[in-house]
């Protein structure tokens, strides 16, 4: 817009002199405006003083900012909801969104940075990590061995291999990788307190023991009769079979106990099996006390519940077993896996053989000691 050679004060002193009785053509003549001019100003600034002017000359200006903001927050929005991605929490998808926003929208650097809500110095920084590719290689390799760890474990077992690196560069690599693990369905909680459970303080104190069913892939059940070590989690044996009754039980129990011996005490359900003659006959022989968990409470029996659910989420719900061969033998393998290579958060990362050993050195120890 072209701007008037005469400024509002100029213009007001001119509309005065036509108010003092000056003509409309002599004035025009007098100071080189047209007709049109001075009726365009006389419809504008008539009656005012030049405080009333400048006054609206402000107002103006303050309108044309306000209009050039409203424009400029609408086109923001528009643009937020062009922008491809989904919400901008990281780094590197503000980054990709302030690049996108300046090659598409031709926005400044600093506009596109304001709206994506980095700061222009974190955009122009210069990414200086390793590649890391080895590491990387490496944990897409065990997770594919062990799918259903999360990146806790994964950092154990990295850390036994000699990888020297803390939890949170690794998760930061587990999320780039896309390795995370889905939990699979979810289980209800307990309302009110809970009374902690006691914990063995030595191998052999007690043990558990629960059923766990399962099926062949042409739809036939069998049954998993696990055993717990409730000290150093460690499971004793997890026999597998169509049936098991009470002597079957009794059997294994007594085929532990030849390489263990016998626990101080038992805790397991209220199963048929596990309260017929047969098992009480052998609690009876064997001077072990048997403690039944309370009716719809397995939380009593928290130990081999927890296994179970590591051994269905694990092994059960990743393989297809084609006969009860082809189930002991993958099964079994499991349960030494998780035996002498699973690190167990609760023992520490160590292994549960690995924690039974080192109870039995301290065990050891002490008593040299005495």
């Amino acid at each position: 817009m072209k701007r008037s050679r005469f400024s509002e004060e100029q213009i007001i002193g001119i509309l005065k002199e036509h108010q003092a009785g000056l003509g409309a053509k002599e004035l025009c003549r007098k100071h080189g405006i047209s007709d049109a001019t001075f009726y365009k100003w006389r419809s504008r600034y008539g009656g005012m003083e030049v405080s009333d002017a400048r006054r609206l000359k402000a107002l103006e200006a303050e309108n044309a900012k306000l209009k050039k903001m409203l424009a400029e927050q609408m086109l923001d929005v528009a643009t937020l909801k062009e922008m491809p991605g989904k919400k901008l929490l990281r780094p590197g998808s503000r980054r990709r969104a302030v690049d996108w926003a300046m090659k598409e929208k031709s926005y400044s650097q600093r506009r596109a940075c304001a709206l994506a809500g980095i700061d222009p110095r974190v955009y122009r920084r210069q990414l200086v990590r390793p590649e890391d590719g080895e590491l990387r290689k490496r944990l897409r390799e065990l997770s594919g061995e062990r799918r259903r760890f999360g990146y806790r474990r994964l950092h154990i077992l990295l850390r036994r291999e000699g990888w020297a690196l803390n939890w949170k560069k690794l998760y930061r690599l587990y999320r780039e990788e896309g390795l995370t693990a889905r939990k699979r369905g979810g289980r209800k909680r307990a309302l009110g307190t809970r009374a902690p459970m006691a914990i063995p303080q030595g191998p052999n104190q007690r043990w558990s023991l629960d059923f766990v069913s399962d099926s062949l892939s042409d739809g036939r059940r069998f049954r998993i009769l696990c055993v717990i070590d409730d000290f150093s989690r460690e499971c004793l044996a997890t026999v597998v079979d169509t049936s098991l009754t009470g002597h079957r039980v009794a059997r294994e129990l007594d085929r532990i106990a030849e390489v263990r011996g016998h626990p101080c005490m038992v805790v397991s359900d209220n199963g048929t099996e596990l309260t017929s003659n047969a098992i009480l006959k052998w609690q009876e022989d064997h001077k072990v006390e048997w403690h039944y968990i309370a009716p719809g409470k397995p939380m009593q029996n928290g130990f081999v519940e927890s296994f179970n659910g590591r051994l269905r989420d694990e092994c059960l719900n990743e393989h297809l077993f084609a006969n009860l061969r082809h189930a002991r033998e993958l099964i079994s393998a499991w349960r030494d896996d998780y035996n002498h290579h699973r690190p167990h958060t609760s023992l520490d990362g160590l292994t549960p053989w690995e924690y039974h050993q080192r109870s039995v050195e301290d065990q050891t120890l002490n008593r040299a000691n005495l």
